[in-house]
């Protein structure tokens, strides 16, 4: 199961880090149509924050101290940042996921989490899932508004 999570959050990172660059026009990445609630440039903040944070922190020992409110406040990081903020990320997952062990994904999740006594397992097939959800919304955007 370690190994499966690992190799499928990286690969949905490498899918968001090629949705990033496929934007046509980098202005886009932070346009909001009616109706739509996060740019795609704020989803893939929010999503590189929530990995570092419940990943990252909690098991790879990064120090990483997560700022929600400004995964969803900031506008116009550049393109080329977004996208080094995913390859780290990358680097984080695959250094993080060879330093656990399968039996961590067995015990209750040690951080502060909305989802009381969930497994490490349970909890990181949630971050996956979460993760898949916001490329999708990515994908989307990139459809409709990259025009």
């Amino acid at each position: 199961m370690k190994d499966t999570l690992k190799e499928l959050i990286i690969r949905d990172l490498e899918k968001l880090k090629q949705e990033i660059a496929a934007y046509q026009n980098e202005e886009k990445l932070w346009y909001i149509e009616k109706g739509i609630s996060n740019a795609a440039g704020n989803l893939c903040l929010h999503l590189v924050g929530n990995l570092n944070a419940y990943i990252g922190a909690e098991f790879g020992n990064t120090g990483y101290v997560r700022n929600r409110p400004d995964e969803f406040a900031l506008k116009n990081v550049p393109r080329a940042e977004l996208i080094d903020k995913i390859e780290k990320t990358i680097v984080m997952i695959g250094a993080t996921f060879d330093m656990m062990s399968e039996d961590q994904l067995n015990e209750k999740y040690p951080g502060e989490i909305a989802l009381k006594d969930a497994t490490t397992g349970y909890f990181f097939v949630h971050l996956a899932m979460h993760l898949g959800y916001h490329l999708g919304q990515i994908n989307y955007y990139r459809r409709l508004l990259d025009n």
